[in-house]
């Protein structure tokens, strides 16, 4: 497996600290509100990593960190009159709840910053022992001309960086480029710990340092953000984390592109910042956000609008068909025909025996493309031409004539392929109201399907005609074909 290493800016191939074993450190939400369709975009590469890691058959550790103690956590519950804890508690639910509803598996940890106070002190011992950091307005400033290789990862030309200026802000920018807070004293009101330098709570940077140490060790496989993690919080990580250490920090650094809207930035003051939210009121599909965050590579920006939404979900609609045709022939319906009935024929049974070795080869073709295109930089847009190149060929084979086993493998591979993209099975992205009692059990459906197909024969149309109505309404699609009537959920 090759990946895309920002630091080194060139692809490099996956080497393990561990044969088999990769641990990932991914950058979490500040939980102050619900996250945007950003985030999640990022949320989704990451979850894309994991599932390919998984596939090509390594075993994943996967962290990825809360921010419950941050500027704008502290700011907002100020404005809401209630503490830190109570304030978050609801952006932790959504945040988790988005998780699921994009299909997104969980990580093996989520641990939370205000729960790793203690190593995050003894990390800023380390630095000021070492020299790295210093005492200064009541809190702790890293020391950055003293990390020679500072700025390797973002770009930062140190020598044009003025020396012992600082920032206490969290956040800022690469024109602003001073030595940077790890502890802050504490002020009024404000949440606070006690430390060998008076009570104060941690910088954001010293938080994924202390809680990556904690899970996966002083140096680890993989860290994941965003671009925009790049600088300062990442630059600031390996800094802190180098110089504590005096070890390599992270072996691979993955970064997702920003997600545009209607080919714009996403602001607030425009108001286009999405939120799942905000697309399920709009009727959106989640099942086509995910493919259509899915269709374009994480390195590239994704145009978020009404038209590439609508073209993930045709996309979708293609498979969907393809996989309602193959259960019914893996189920003998009429599109099957007899496993190895050769009605006593040789040259039809070598007919038969070309035709599946033909179709192992349509398989394997997928398997093996598909996988590549994992390897290669999470490409996905390649493993889903492969994709749809199944589909055409695999529809041209139903046509004429699909055995049932050959229908079963087929949807073994496509299982196999859904293990990453997590969009195939239409029936685990219902809402829970179409699952409980708007929703009709198969033997209801069947039942339904067989009352119309009895008023057809007697050319009761208005009792039909009802009867697909009501099907519908439930959400049931139905296919008249000679052999019978076939249905699905839409």
């Amino acid at each position: 497996m090759r990946l895309h290493n920002t630091m080194s800016r060139r692809l490099e191939p996956l080497r393990p600290l561990r044969a088999g074993e990769v641990g990932i450190y991914t950058c979490g939400p500040t939980v102050y509100d619900a996250p945007h369709i950003g985030n999640l975009r990022t949320f989704l590469f990451e979850d894309v990593l994991r599932r390919s890691l998984h596939l090509l058959g390594y075993r994943v550790t996967q962290v990825m960190n809360l921010t419950d103690v941050e500027d704008k956590i502290i700011d907002g519950a100020h404005r809401a009159g209630q503490s830190i804890a109570e304030f978050t508690a609801p952006h932790v639910d959504e945040f988790f709840a988005d998780l699921a509803a994009l299909g997104i598996e969980p990580a093996e940890h989520y641990p939370r910053a205000t729960e790793h106070i203690d190593g995050m002190i003894e990390l800023i011992e380390a630095l000021i022992e070492q020299g790295y950091a210093y005492t200064a307005e009541g809190g702790v400033f890293f020391r950055i001309d003293r990390f020679e290789r500072y700025g390797r990862l973002s770009g930062i030309d140190l020598s044009q960086v003025v020396r012992g200026e600082r920032v206490a802000d969290d956040e800022y920018g690469k024109d602003d480029v001073r030595d940077f807070v790890l502890w802050k004293s504490a002020k009024p009101g404000e949440p606070s710990w006690p430390s060998p330098w008076g009570d104060g709570r941690p910088g954001w940077h010293i938080e994924c340092s202390a809680m990556s140490r904690h899970f996966l060790g002083e140096t680890f496989d993989i860290h994941c953000g965003g671009v925009d993690n790049i600088f300062p919080h990442h630059e600031n990580e390996i800094a802190q984390s180098e110089c504590a250490h005096q070890a390599p920090f992270v072996r691979h650094w993955l970064h997702s592109e920003h997600l545009m809207v209607d080919g714009e930035k996403m602001s607030k003051s425009k108001g286009n910042m999405y939120r799942l939210a905000d697309l399920r009121q709009r009727g959106a599909s989640l099942r086509a956000l995910r493919y259509l965050f899915l269709s374009v590579h994480y390195r590239r920006k994704i145009n978020f609008t009404d038209a590439s939404l609508d073209a993930a979900g045709s996309a979708l609609r293609r498979l969907d068909e393809l996989r309602f045709r193959l259960e019914h022939v893996a189920g003998g319906g009429p599109d099957s025909t007899a496993d190895g009935d050769a009605g006593g024929e040789e040259a039809r049974q070598s007919d038969d025996r070309a035709d599946a070795t033909g179709f192992q080869e349509v398989l394997d073709a997928l398997r093996r493309d598909f996988r590549a295109a994992l390897a290669d930089d999470l490409n996905l847009s390649a493993g889903l031409a492969a994709l749809f190149r199944f589909v055409k060929e695999t529809n041209r084979r139903l046509e004429a004539g699909l055995e049932t086993r050959q229908a079963a493998a087929a949807l073994a591979a496509l299982a196999e392929v859904d293990r990453v993209l997590g969009v195939l099975d239409p029936e685990a992205w219902l809402e829970p109201t179409q699952s409980a009692a708007a929703w009709l059990g198969d033997a209801e459906i069947e039942a339904l399907v067989e009352r119309r197909d009895a008023a057809r024969a007697e050319r009761d149309w208005t009792e039909a005609d009802r009867l697909r109505d009501e099907l519908s309404a439930a959400g049931v699609v139905l296919e008249d074909t000679p052999g019978g009537t076939l249905w699905r959920r839409s």
